[in-house]
């Protein structure tokens, strides 16, 4: 062979392997809808292989060329979220999913800021809840005892309205979402770590673990511990639970996914004693108490007057804040333990809670975690079965992905 043509022959190959590697950069993506309509839907998958090498991604809409939103998630393997806007049952829509220059985007839509006391999330400016890390004191009139860290609240929709409540005065212990055991044994003694004046247990913030702000969505991770305050000494340490929340770029019904993690640090386990209620609570605008007006709407049509200790997909709370409607609804995941669980309405105050141990008591062993797992959407409004339906839809079965050869 010549050397001109060894010439040739290179850069011949060169130019196929340049080929090669900017197919490799390059990757399109079929979401289908399933079996239920989409509207602002979170969907996430792992990179592909061939893309695992970039530090930053870009998507765009295949058929009109429009950039996409897409972000991240913390943690291995790489996971990138972005939201599907309107897509119909049986339809799919193709992206183009390619490596980015790591510096490229603007300022994050959903943004985790930490003012020392409260971890705020916003979606383009609006106020979507708070949890509070540091200890938030009784306000005057309420015994001291009541003083609280690791919860949530405020929480509102998307037009202002506050949902949820703090230290109400009928029962202080409660404040907006918080997750507490309520009938427990604990090496023998009976352990309450929901009603706080009895002294017996308690559930506060320990630690912020992780912040995350970005195009799509914003996350924090914090952990809790549980405390037996009976046992002897200062108390003894049950559970660690740790918090994963993250809020969506959504703008018409504000999404938040809060995953529970109780972890059993102890050497005996706890066992969770049946009981009318216990678990994932959420304490409603303090104005939802008038029957006429307010109330709750669960997935099987059931209301305040009888839905208490049925079964439920979905639990909304509403009434009017204002003078205009509001809601908040809590959806329950299908791997949660006894999914769907049996849910406690509370017959006067606003507030209910997802009760599994209803069903009867179960034990959190030693090592063992027990997950739990609930997306919360707040929006203005009456409360509506339909969007309800479709937001759990969304969650529960949510739109599929796969990666197709590009034609």
């Amino acid at each position: 062979m010549t050397r001109s043509a060894i010439i040739r022959l290179i850069a011949l190959i060169v130019v196929f392997l340049g080929a090669v590697a900017l197919r490799a950069n390059e990757v399109t993506l079929e979401v289908a809808a399933g079996g239920h309509d989409r509207s602002a839907a979170p969907v996430q998958m792992q990179v592909p292989p061939a893309l695992r090498a970039a530090t930053a991604w870009k998507l765009t809409d295949a058929a009109s060329g429009e950039e996409v939103p897409v972000q991240l998630l913390p943690g291995k393997p790489p996971t990138v979220v972005w939201m599907v806007s309107a897509l119909a049952s049986g339809e799919t829509r193709r992206y183009r999913l390619t490596a980015a220059d790591a510096s490229a985007g603007g300022e994050p839509k959903v943004t985790c800021t930490d003012d020392g006391a409260r971890l705020t999330f916003e979606v383009r400016g609006r106020h979507v809840l708070s949890y509070n890390h540091a200890v938030q004191p009784a306000p005057e009139g309420i015994d001291p005892v009541y003083a609280k860290s690791g919860f949530i609240h405020p929480a509102r929709t998307p037009q202002g309205r506050l949902v949820t409540d703090d230290f109400p005065p009928d029962h202080a212990h409660q404040h907006g979402v918080f997750f507490a055991w309520v009938n427990t044994t604990f090496e023998g003694r009976r352990v309450d770590f929901w009603n706080q004046a009895k002294g017996s247990g308690s559930v506060e913030h320990v630690e912020v673990l992780e912040t995350t702000s970005g195009p799509v969505f914003a996350q924090f991770k914090v952990t809790l511990r549980h405390t037996d305050l009976t046992a002897p000494g200062d108390g003894k340490a049950v559970l660690e639970e740790t918090w994963t929340v993250r809020a969506y770029d959504s703008s018409e019904v504000f999404l938040v996914d809060l995953v529970s993690q109780q972890r059993c640090v102890a050497d005996t386990p706890l066992r969770v004693n049946d009981y009318h209620y216990g678990g994932m609570g959420l304490r409603g605008n303090r104005g939802w108490t008038e029957p006429s007006e307010s109330g709750f709407l669960t997935s099987t049509g059931r209301t305040r007057a009888d839905g208490n200790h049925t079964r439920a997909r979905w639990v909304i709370a509403h009434g009017p804040i204002d003078g205009a409607p509001a809601a908040v609804a809590v959806l329950g995941h299908p791997g949660n333990f006894r999914a769907p669980q049996t849910v406690r309405l509370h017959p006067r105050m606003p507030y209910f809670c997802f009760a599994p141990m209803v069903l009867g008591a179960f034990e959190i062993a030693p090592g063992e975690s027990f997950i739990s797992r609930y997306r919360y959407a707040a929006f203005d409004g009456e409360p509506n079965a339909s969007t309800a339906d479709r937001l759990w839809s969304d969650y529960a079965d949510p739109p599929t992905v796969r990666v197709v050869v590009s034609k």
